[in-house]
C-alpha cells in the first residue's frame, strides 16, 4: 500500500489530531494529503491551522482518501458506518479507533471484502509518545498491517495483537494515562504538603515518572526488581511503600484496569 491516496479522519477530536500530527512527523504524508471531517468547526480548525484539509461531509473523506480513520464515539459509530458504506471501495483501508467496537461489527456494517483494522491508541499520541495496539479484520493482510505500523511510527509504540487484547489495552494504556495523572497529582501534592512549591514539585514528579518508565524499557527488568533496588533496610522508600501497601494501591490499580476493560467491552454492545 501507498499513502498517495490520502489519509482521512472521520471525527476530529484530540486523538484524531494527535494521530494526524504523528503522521505528519513521519514525513510520509504531506499536510494537504490529510483530510478531517466533523459536524462543526469546534475541532477541525486545528487540522486547518496545520495545513490539512477539512470538511463537514464524511463522504468527501472517502472520495479523497484511501486510508480512513474512524475516530468517533462508539455509540455513534454504527450510524457512521452505515452512512459511509456506499462510498467504501476495495481500495480503501478502514481503521477504527472506537473503544469496544469489534472487527465483527465493523465488517457487518461495511461492504463485503472491506479491509479493516481495529486500533486502540492513547492520548500521548498527541506528543508522539503513544502506546497503540491493533488487529486485522478478515480481509486485511500483512501488507496493511505493515503499512499502518509505518504510517504511525512517529506516534509512538504500535504493536499488532490478537483482538482480545485490545480492550485490555484500553484498560492499561487508554485509560491508564489517567491513572498515572492521578498518581502524579497526588505525588506533587504530597510535595506541597511537605513544603515544596507546586510548580517545582510537579516538574520533579514528571521527570520521576519519565525516568522510571525509561528504566523499565531500557533495563528490561521486572518493575518489582527495580522497586526493590530503590529500597534500603529501614530507609525512606520502604516506609513510603508500606503506606501505599496499607492503602491497597496494587489491588486498586488492578481493579481499575479490570473495570475499564469491562466497560470497553460493554461499549461495543451498547
Amino acid at each position: 500500500m501507498e499513502g498517495e491516496g490520502g489519509v482521512g479522519f472521520i471525527g476530529g477530536g484530540k486523538m484524531a489530531f494527535g494521530i494526524a500530527v504523528g503522521i505528519l512527523e513521519s514525513g510520509n504524508v504531506k499536510p494537504e494529503k490529510i483530510m478531517a471531517s466533523a459536524p462543526s468547526n469546534n475541532n477541525v480548525y486545528k487540522f486547518k491551522e496545520a495545513g490539512m484539509k477539512t470538511t463537514h461531509c464524511n463522504s468527501s473523506v472517502l472520495e479523497n482518501c484511501k486510508v480512513v480513520f474512524l475516530s468517533v464515539k462508539p455509540h455513534i459509530l454504527t450510524q457512521v458506518l452505515s452512512d459511509i458504506s456506499p462510498f467504501v471501495t476495495p481500495a480503501h483501508l478502514i481503521v477504527s479507533v472506537a473503544a469496544g467496537v469489534t472487527v465483527e461489527t465493523l465488517e457487518k456494517f461495511l461492504p463485503a471484502g472491506t479491509k479493516v483494522l481495529r486500533m486502540m491508541p492513547n492520548l500521548p499520541c498527541t506528543v508522539q509518545q503513544g502506546s497503540m495496539v491493533f488487529c486485522r479484520g478478515s480481509n486485511a493482510g500483512t501488507q496493511e498491517a505493515a503499512f499502518l505500523k509505518s504510517l504511525l511510527a512517529a506516534c509512538g509504540l504500535c504493536e499488532e495483537t490478537p483482538e482480545s487484547y485490545i480492550d485490555i489495552h484500553t484498560g492499561i494504556s487508554g485509560s491508564g494515562v489517567a491513572y498515572v495523572y492521578l498518581f502524579a497529582e497526588a505525588l506533587a501534592e504530597g510535595g506541597v504538603k511537605m513544603g515544596m512549591p507546586y510548580d517545582l514539585s510537579k516538574k520533579l514528579v514528571a521527570h520521576t515518572l519519565l525516568g522510571a518508565a525509561k528504566m523499565i524499557l531500557e533495563t528490561g527488568e521486572h518493575p518489582g526488581k527495580l522497586k526493590n533496588d530503590v529500597c534500603t533496610p529501614g530507609g525512606t522508600t520502604i516506609h513510603g511503600l508500606y503506606e501505599l501497601e496499607k492503602g491497597n494501591l496494587r489491588c486498586t490499580v488492578m481493579n481499575a484496569v479490570e473495570a475499564a476493560t469491562k466497560r470497553a467491552r460493554e461499549l461495543g454492545k451498547d
